[in-house]
């Protein structure tokens, strides 16, 4: 069975709250369409706002180099506003919030 069948799912901890996370979106807009705010400014990977841990699971990132160092990186540390799953992810977000739904 192709991982092509679905979109990839993002488990946002210590929430508990999963959502899908298309390849067309990033995983902060992804989270957003689910009624999840995860801490956000620039969207466009240099501010540092939205970094969180990824312990598990693979992304790809929409530029050439976010505002990441290669010890970051390393460890896990990612920029969801400029990142997509490529597998299903967890990520550690402990500022992120539920919203009502639109």
């Amino acid at each position: 069975m192709s991982d092509l069948t679905r979109p990839h799912l993002v488990r946002v901890e210590p929430l508990g709250q999963t959502f899908e996370a298309p390849d067309s979106l990033t995983i902060l807009e992804a989270a957003g369409f689910a009624n999840l705010r995860l801490p956000r400014s620039c969207r466009n990977g240099t501010c540092r706002t939205c970094l969180c841990k990824m312990t598990a699971g693979r992304v790809r990132y929409t530029i050439e180099w976010p505002g990441l160092s290669r010890e970051e990186k390393a460890e896990g540390y990612i920029l969801p506003c400029v990142a997509i799953a490529q597998t299903d992810v967890v990520i550690e977000a402990p500022d992120a919030v539920e919203t009502p739904a639109r």
